[in-house]
């Protein structure tokens, strides 16, 4: 009897049920996998078709009246309580299409104004395409040391959010894995320079979380679970399933967040929290928001997921005095915390590009995670990754620079500008961004006050670089984005864009696309662009659909915010839509802001064709059809032509392909030569390519 492969990994799994084998911290069913070449097909495939906001929008749908229900009531359901989410509609939505949000077009002043100019602009010539990812928050559900308690049963224990509980925890590997494929999706139809994120890719500093994370961007099997590892047979979220990594051919990026660093991203580790996360007694402390001295006091245990329920209940999770003996769990060497150090040297332990992703050993011995890279070697962009997070312990979720990590950032922006280059800070916290809008102040204070360089002193020196045109950030879950206007030159729309990158665990959990282009005006545009995650193939399991019911439920649960939308708990400044938290935008810069060597570049940058080769097949020998294989730098073409002809005599202008194919004219030599060319959304051609081809008749 023969077996095929699926059918020989479909019977091991089978055997490894039946006979109980768990997943264990020594991997017995992944080695057996391991053995079998596991496949290489996603275990949760998404759809073909791929929308970006443009053209399909996720809105969130007002509750069963009435909304908000009061307090106690039966109609009230707690964060924890999954269950009753959709019997009393919570977590539920609708897709529009053609929603008709489109681009806002503002200026870059002191006082923005907003105009819809469109959903189908286009740039003269492409610079550069990438993308930006953050706050994963990839989650390790069964750790001990999570403050669930605070969140899960709110309003009983007050105080509580979305960020001490919501139930996304479930499935944060497997949402990430969805935006990889939709990441994928999008670079077959434009092809990203790279890609970067911006932070918190772990939840709570956990080295089985930041493998998960880094493995699924690799496209490695994954086992998320830990300690007992419960319901790895027959709970979703609980499965090991096979991620699709990300395309080999996109480098991307990795820039810290406090998440990454810090306990619940708000404390130090200390000593108690280590020895918790690796041992057998659950998270023991008071009831208090002070992450800084939180942990000093005992009182209440915070809970932990079991993995073995379908909606992940949380058990253990009270006051101290209702256990008796300690609620204890199966303890797990792979949730250790990781120290910064640590941290940065497992993304030089990954298989996609480039190796570190940013960090060096040297970069790594020092915990220095700050660094410089460039998107494109013949576009002159230099994209500053900084490091931007405190280090003082005393408010580890804000943002703050010391003054190494302030002159090496000097140093970079003035480089830079003598270089006459385009540059682009991505760090984690946003600086002075806009506040919600239903605020009393027009900005929300996220830099922390223990910060050795204040924020008027980064702004005084941020101006002095005019080529500086926008600082990416992630952090506050939101897709807000904020004119940061020169004050030197009042009205004249110089400055930079700031601009906030999604959570991927909470509401919206979006990522954005970024393109960067000379336009018909001769002035920059930055495009910006909000994307969900795919929806599955039909008839597919979907658990980032599951999630973000959860996520759309806990900001429909907790407090709202009052903006002008019916349930958003995610407001942003002016420019946002207020029913889905979405924020598209062409954002301008004009020309005459940058230095006279920077606009001589941008000027100067049209199509350049770096390679170009003719191959073939045996199936397309048989009609003379060829495959005009060709790279192309400079600015980004949009049409090909190609011809016998050097003259391209009856040739068309056809849409750009990086390997069209092409039929030969008989030729009673058996020899030609074929020529080829293209141009850019400008209008701007490259120079001529030509190969000759002997014996064609032959092929």
């Amino acid at each position: 009897m023969s077996v095929s492969r699926r059918h020989f990994l479909k019977y091991c799994a089978g055997s490894a049920t039946v006979l109980g084998l768990e997943f264990s911290n020594l991997g017995t069913l992944e080695k057996v996998l391991a053995a079998a070449k596991r496949p290489r097909l996603p275990s949760y495939p998404i759809s073909d078709v791929i929308y970006t906001t443009l053209d399909r929008t996720v809105v969130p749908q007002v509750p069963n009246a009435p909304y908000p229900p009061p307090y106690p009531s039966p109609e009230f359901v707690m964060p924890g309580q999954l269950a009753r989410y959709a019997p009393n509609g919570y977590g539920v939505w609708t897709q529009l299409e053609d929603s008709g949000i489109n681009y806002k077009v503002p200026e870059l002043a002191a006082e923005v104004s907003f105009a819809d100019e469109g959903t189908n602009p286009s740039l003269a010539a492409m610079l550069v395409t990438f993308f930006t990812l953050s706050d994963p928050h990839v989650a390790d559900k069964e750790s001990p040391t999570r403050v669930n308690f605070f969140g899960c049963y709110y309003p009983e224990i007050p105080g509580g959010n979305a960020a001490a509980y919501s139930g996304v925890i479930l499935y944060t590997p497997q949402v990430l894995d969805a935006a990889i494929q939709t990441i994928n999706a999008l670079h077959k139809v434009t092809p990203f320079d790279c890609g970067i994120a911006l932070g918190d890719a772990c939840d709570n500093t956990q080295y089985n979380e930041l493998r998960w994370y880094l493995d699924v961007i690799d496209g490695k099997m994954i086992y998320p679970s830990s300690g007992a590892h419960k319901g790895t047979r027959d709970i979703d979220y609980q499965k090991p399933f096979q991620a699709a990594g990300l395309d080999k051919s996109i480098p991307w990026y990795q820039a810290v967040g406090n998440h990454d660093q810090f306990w619940m991203g708000g404390a130090l580790v200390d000593n108690y929290i280590r020895k918790t996360l690796v041992g057998h007694h659950v998270l023991n402390i008071g009831l208090s928001s002070d992450f800084a001295t939180i942990l000093n006091t005992r009182g209440f245990y915070m809970g932990v997921v079991d993995g073995s329920k379908p909606y992940g209940d949380i058990i253990y999770a009270g006051p101290e005095h209702s256990f008796n003996p300690p609620p204890k769990i199966a303890p797990d060497p792979q949730r250790r915390s990781l120290s910064l150090n640590a941290w940065m040297k497992e993304f030089r332990n990954t298989t996609s590009q480039p190796v570190g992703h940013g960090f060096t050993p040297e970069m790594i011995k020092e915990g220095f995670a700050c660094y410089h890279f460039y998107p494109r070697a013949d576009v002159p962009i230099k994209v500053i990754v900084l490091d931007d997070t405190d280090k003082s312990g005393l408010a580890c979720s804000c943002g703050a620079l010391d003054e190494e990590r302030f002159q090496w950032l000097q140093n970079e922006l003035q480089e830079g500008q003598n270089a006459d280059e385009l540059m682009i800070i991505c760090s984690h916290v946003p600086v002075n961004p806009y506040a919600t809008q239903s605020a009393p102040e027009p900005y929300t204070t996220l830099w922390s006050d223990y910060s050795p360089i204040s924020l008027s002193t980064l702004f005084e020196t941020l101006f002095n670089y005019s080529n500086l045109v926008l600082w990416i950030a992630g952090h506050q879950h939101r897709n807000t984005i904020t004119p940061q206007a020169n004050p030197y030159y009042p009205g004249l729309g110089r400055g930079f864009w700031e601009v906030e990158t999604p959570s991927l665990r909470d509401y919206p959990q979006q990522f954005r696309r970024f393109q960067i282009g000379r336009n018909t005006n001769n002035d920059l545009s930055i495009f910006v662009i909000d994307v969900d995650t795919a929806a599955p193939l039909e008839g597919g399991a979907s658990p980032s659909l599951t999630s973000r019911s959860y996520a759309i439920g806990a900001m429909e649960i907790f407090p709202p915010v009052d903006s002008g939308g019916p349930v958003m708990d995610v407001q942003q400044g002016p420019g946002m839509d207020p029913d889905t938290g979405i924020y598209n935008a062409e954002l301008i810069i004009r020309l005459s802001q940058l230095t006279s060597g920077l606009q001589t570049k941008i000027l100067n940058i049209t199509p350049v064709i770096s390679y170009f080769k003719i191959s073939t097949t045996s199936a397309l020998a048989k009609s003379h059809t060829v495959i005009l294989n060709n790279t192309v730098g400079g600015s980004t073409p949009v049409e090909y032509m190609a011809s016998e002809s050097s003259s391209f005599s009856g040739a068309v202008w056809q849409p750009y392909s990086q390997a069209p194919s092409f039929t030969l004219s008989p030729s009673p030599t058996g020899s030609t030569t074929v020529y080829f060319k293209v141009k850019d959304g400008s209008g701007t051609q490259s120079a001529v390519a030509s190969e000759l081809l002997r014996g064609y008749g032959t092929l």
